[in-house]
C-alpha cells in the first residue's frame, strides 16, 4: 500500500467530497455502513455516489453508473474499503476492477471479517494501485456503531438524558415535561433517526407511556418524510413484562420488542396479540441481562448504534456495567430542586469510586446546553 505521504492536497479534497456524500447516508443505511465514493480522471470528478439503503447500491455502484465510460483510467475515492463479499449485492471490487478504475484510495480498511484486506487485496491482484488511511480518523467517527459491532460482536450505546442545571431529570412526582426547549428535542429526533434502536426501561413506560418513534414533523432535515418510513427498533426491558397491552408504544409504526427474563406464557401471548415481539433473556439479579441484550441485538438485529432513553436507575446500570460508549446529556438553564430526581442512579460512597467523564463536544441548542461525554473506563 501506498505510504500516507504520498497524498496531495487534491487526494483529501476529493477524499473530503467522498466523506460528504457518505454522510447524506446518515439516518438511513442501517444495518450497513455510511459510505461514499469519488471517481476522478484526469483532475475531474466524473462520477459521484453513496450508499443510501441496505439492498440499493453501494457508493462504488452509483459514483460507477454516474461515471459510465469515463470510469476507465479514473482513480476512486471511497471512504470504506471496497466488499469482495457476495451480499446482497456484488462484490463493489469487482465493480472497479471491471470498470477499468486504475488506483484506488480507501479511507480506511473495512472492519468487517468477511472483507477485512481482501477487497484491497482483490484489487492489487488485478494491477490496481491502492492505499487506504486518508482522513481515516473522519471516516471512522461516520461509522462508530458498525465499526464497534465488527471488532467486538457489541453496538455502540448512547444514553440521551435531559437534565436542569442542578442535575435533576423530573421532580419527585414523576413530572418532567418539559425540561428542554424544542431545539433541543428536535435534536433528539436526529439521534433516534440516526440509531439502529432506541432502549428503553418498562419504568419510563408506565410512567410516561412513550412512543418512541421518530417524528417527521419534529425532525428538521429535507429528507425528514423518507427517513421516518425506516422506524428504529423500539426495545423495552421488562423483566416482569409489566407492559400494558394498550400501552402507546405498541400501535406505532414499525416494532417493538420486549426483553424479558419471564416464562410467564399467558403474558406473553397477551403482548404478542397486542403487538408486541417478545425475546427471552438470561437474568442478572432478576433483571434481563444487559450485556446478553446488546449481544443479542448485534447477532440477531445487526444493530449497530443504539440509544437509551429511559430512567436514571438503567441509565446508571449501563454506565455501572460499562456498556455505555457515550452520553448525549442536554442540559436546560433552570433548577428543579434537591427533592427532584437525579441524572443517574449510581450508589457510589467513595471518591474512588467516581466515573469520569471525557468531554467529546458541547454547543448551544436555543437556551439548553448540550455536552457529548465519553465515560473513561479502566485504564483507558
Amino acid at each position: 500500500m501506498a505510504l500516507g505521504t504520498q497524498w496531495s492536497d487534491a487526494d483529501r479534497g476529493y477524499m473530503s467530497r467522498a466523506l460528504q456524500l457518505a454522510a447524506k447516508g446518515l439516518y438511513t443505511t442501517h444495518p450497513n455502513p455510511r459510505v461514499g465514493c469519488v471517481l476522478v480522471k484526469e483532475g475531474r470528478i466524473v462520477g459521484e455516489g453513496y450508499h443510501l439503503r441496505a439492498g440499493e447500491g453501494h457508493a462504488e455502484v452509483n459514483a460507477l453508473a454516474q461515471a459510465g465510460e469515463n470510469a476507465k483510467g479514473a482513480t476512486a475515492y471511497v471512504t470504506l474499503e471496497p466488499c469482495s463479499h457476495f451480499g446482497r449485492t456484488p462484490p463493489c471490487a469487482v465493480g472497479l476492477i471491471d470498470a477499468g478504475v486504475i488506483k484506488v484510495i480507501a479511507a480506511m480498511v473495512d472492519p468487517n471479517p468477511q472483507v477485512a484486506g481482501r477487497g484491497l487485496e482483490m484489487l492489487r491482484a488485478q494491477g490496481i494501485e491502492t492505499s487506504a488511511g486518508l482522513l481515516e480518523t473522519e471516516a471512522k467517527a461516520l461509522n462508530p456503531g458498525f465499526i464497534k459491532r465488527m471488532e467486538t460482536g457489541l453496538p455502540q450505546v448512547r444514553i440521551k438524558m435531559a437534565s436542569s442545571l442542578d442535575g435533576r431529570t423530573a421532580m419527585a412526582s414523576g413530572e418532567s415535561q418539559w425540561i428542554t426547549g424544542p431545539d433541543a428535542r428536535g435534536d433528539v429526533q436526529k439521534l433516534r433517526a440516526q440509531s439502529s434502536a432506541i432502549v428503553t426501561g418498562i419504568e419510563s413506560i408506565l410512567l410516561d407511556d412513550s412512543s418512541l418513534t421518530v417524528r417527521e414533523a419534529e425532525l428538521d432535515l429535507p429528507n425528514a418524510s423518507d427517513i421516518v418510513k425506516q422506524q428504529p427498533l423500539r426495545v423495552v426491558l421488562d423483566s416482569s413484562l409489566r407492559m400494558p397491552v394498550d400501552a402507546k408504544i405498541l400501535k406505532q409504526p414499525g416494532r417493538t420488542l420486549i426483553a424479558t427474563c419471564s416464562d410467564d406464557r399467558l403474558k406473553k401471548e397477551k403482548l404478542e396479540s397486542g403487538g408486541a415481539h417478545i425475546i427471552v433473556l438470561p437474568s442478572e439479579e432478576e433483571r434481563v441481562s444487559l450485556r446478553a441484550l446488546l449481544k443479542w441485538l448485534a447477532d440477531e438485529e445487526q444493530c449497530n448504534e443504539l440509544l437509551v432513553e429511559t430512567g436514571a436507575t438503567l441509565a446508571g446500570e449501563f454506565i455501572k456495567q460499562g456498556l455505555a460508549d457515550e452520553i448525549q446529556l442536554y442540559m436546560a438553564m433552570k433548577l428543579l430542586g434537591s427533592d427532584a430526581r437525579p441524572v443517574f442512579t449510581l450508589p457510589l460512597s467513595k471518591m474512588s469510586e467516581q466515573v469520569e467523564l471525557r468531554q467529546i463536544d458541547s454547543c448551544m441548542l436555543g437556551r439548553d446546553l448540550k455536552l457529548v461525554l465519553q465515560p473513561v473506563y479502566g485504564d483507558k
